[in-house]
């Protein structure tokens, strides 16, 4: 099986997947065999398909801005300060 085929064959059993969940309403169950069924129906198949395109990352979080975050500086003499308020109190 080529990559061609494995891609279109991962497509199609999302898309069919998708349509069991939304039609299906026995497929939005839990079943004592496999467990929760939309995670085998939909999302093991794009887990799947996901991986064969080696991980891309989803166009949004590419165009959301990075926010600069700048370090907490410390205040500058800050253990004098408090050593002459303990002296005082003395």
């Amino acid at each position: 099986m080529t990559h061609r085929d494995l891609d279109a064959l991962l497509r199609q059993l999302v898309i069919l997947g998708a349509l069991a969940v939304l039609l299906i309403p026995a497929a939005r169950g839990s079943s004592a065999l496999l467990g929760w069924l939309p995670l085998w129906l939909l999302g093991m198949p794009l887990a799947a398909w996901w991986s064969l395109r080696r991980f891309p990352l989803p166009t949004l979080a590419l165009r959301l801005p990075q926010r600069r975050r700048v370090q907490a500086r410390r205040r500058r003499g800050h253990r004098v300060a408090r050593a002459l308020r303990i002296a005082r109190r003395a």
